[in-house]
């Protein structure tokens, strides 16, 4: 490797990594009995319950789509509808608790990310983490 790897190199590392990712987390998705579509959705309802239109935004799908992921997960008791609390109109969807017991049996499922990560030590953990939220601020 060289000594500063320029910023085409570290794209490419950074599309493996996210295709090796994806390809772990759709593997485990599905050892659970979900589509890779129902797995994102409950990853990004781990951060807070959105709204259907936010989650469409956010999975880049359509929203006649996202209804059918919400009814499949919902009919799993792993989310649930709730009205808005700041406009009655809007129904935000949550992660129930079987929902978060399930996206995290997943992430536990994910033996080559989890084989790697188990590599690092505390200190390149913690120096990962900075790095990524440099690279990829919260929003």
């Amino acid at each position: 490797m060289p000594p500063t790897p320029s910023k085409a190199q570290l794209m490419e590392l950074l599309a493996h990594s996210v295709s090796t990712h994806y390809a772990d987390f759709t593997t485990a998705a599905a050892d659970t009995g979900l589509t890779s579509s129902q797995a994102k959705t409950l990853t990004v309802l781990r951060r807070a319950p959105a709204s259907m239109r936010s989650l469409a935004h956010t999975l880049a799908c359509d929203a006649s789509n996202m209804t059918g992921i919400i009814d499949r997960l919902e009919k799993r008791d792993l989310v649930r509808r709730e009205v808005s609390a700041t406009d009655r109109r809007v129904k935000n969807v949550a992660l129930t608790e079987a929902g978060q017991k399930l996206i995290d049996t997943i992430r536990e499922r994910m033996e080559q990310t989890q084989t790697g990560l188990d590599q690092l030590s505390d200190e390149e953990r913690a120096e990962l983490f900075r790095l990524l939220t440099v690279v990829f601020p919260a929003q």
